[in-house]
């Protein structure tokens, strides 16, 4: 029986519920915050009261989307799980290079090696250091899935070494992949890298592709049987909401049941409690009123919030994948 790892253990898929399948609810310093203090999503306290105002309007199950090194903090994703009700899915993997700097330990080590730590990741617990110094001590708590990150227009080298070390670790586990598709693109291209190296695209979704809004691309990116994660729905200001325009011609292609949305708020100006907007209740307020005055109904809504992300966050059955 296939099963949701959470970061307080395994649950049923259909237990779930409405899923928000890309965000940040814990960024706890490193490189990332030293870029950019905006990125700082530190205090349990104020995340706490987010996520219980949006668990107010029915949020069962938070997909965060840090991974290793860059601010991940699994203490405070299980402080905040704990507090709130949510179920939290923290993540594994690598995010850009950017985050990390060419000196970055990752650049050092084999893909088998990456591999080891993605995979002690998922079956040990994670690293309550988060792989950030020479000393690794397992926490009892577990990742649910492996977040990699691509860059603008295709894999860069350093990508497909990320890339290849998250299909491995996919095939020895079975836990599912969550991609960044910079700037929305690339994602045909990782589904075929992926898919290369024995990934089935059902277990992969590829995030913010939406800020592609082609009919064509969409298309093939579902088609492949892979789900893309549309999160950029708040973020269309005064121009037409590609975001709805997306899932309402996906829909009418019969799409839809691939499609899952989140928010990827990874900056303090997104939150209500710091001062900002539009807030984590924004899927559940504004748009879904964006959704109801689009024409589609309770059954699409259910698919983006419900029954897709318990279809893709759930792990496979496990097989061995090699490197070729």
């Amino acid at each position: 029986m296939t099963f949701v790892r959470t970061v307080l253990g395994d649950i049923d898929p259909s237990a779930l519920g409405v899923t928000y399948a890309h965000e940040h609810l814990v960024i706890d310093g490193g490189r990332p915050v030293e870029m950019e203090p905006e990125f700082d999503l530190g205090d349990v306290d104020a995340m706490a009261t987010e996520v219980a105002e949006a668990a107010r309007l029915g949020l069962r199950s938070v997909i965060d989307a840090m991974p290793c090194d860059a601010g991940r903090n699994v203490a405070k994703l299980v402080e905040l799980s704990r507090r709130t009700g949510i179920n939290v899915v923290a993540p594994t993997g690598l995010h850009h290079d950017r985050y990390y700097g060419a000196a970055h330990w990752s650049h050092r080590i084999s893909v088998e090696e990456l591999v080891d730590l993605f995979v002690a990741d998922i079956t040990e617990g994670i690293d309550a250091y988060d792989y950030a110094g020479p000393v690794v001590r397992r926490t009892r708590f577990r990742a649910g899935v492996i977040k990699v990150a691509g860059s603008e227009g295709g894999l860069s080298a350093r990508d497909r070494r990320v890339f290849a070390a998250a299909a491995i670790a996919h095939g020895r586990t079975g836990a599912p992949i969550l991609t960044h598709c910079e700037q929305g693109t690339g994602a045909l291209e990782q589904i075929q890298f992926l898919g290369d190296l024995g990934v089935a695209a059902e277990h992969v979704a590829l995030s913010h592709v939406d800020k592609v809004v082609d009919r064509g691309y969409h298309r093939d990116i579902l088609s492949s049987g892979a789900f893309a994660e549309y999160d950029g729905s708040f973020r269309w200001d005064d121009a037409e909401n590609g975001t709805v325009r997306l899932i309402s011609q996906m829909a009418e292609d019969g799409l839809d049941d691939r499609i899952v949305v989140g928010m990827d708020a990874a900056r303090r100006r997104y939150y209500r409690v710091h001062g900002g907007g539009p807030g984590l209740i924004w899927l559940l307020e504004g748009f879904r009123a964006l959704l109801d005055a689009a024409g589609l109904d309770d059954a699409v809504r259910h698919r983006l919030f419900v029954t897709n992300p318990a279809r893709v966050f759930a792990f496979a059955a496990t097989a061995t994948t090699t490197i070729t």
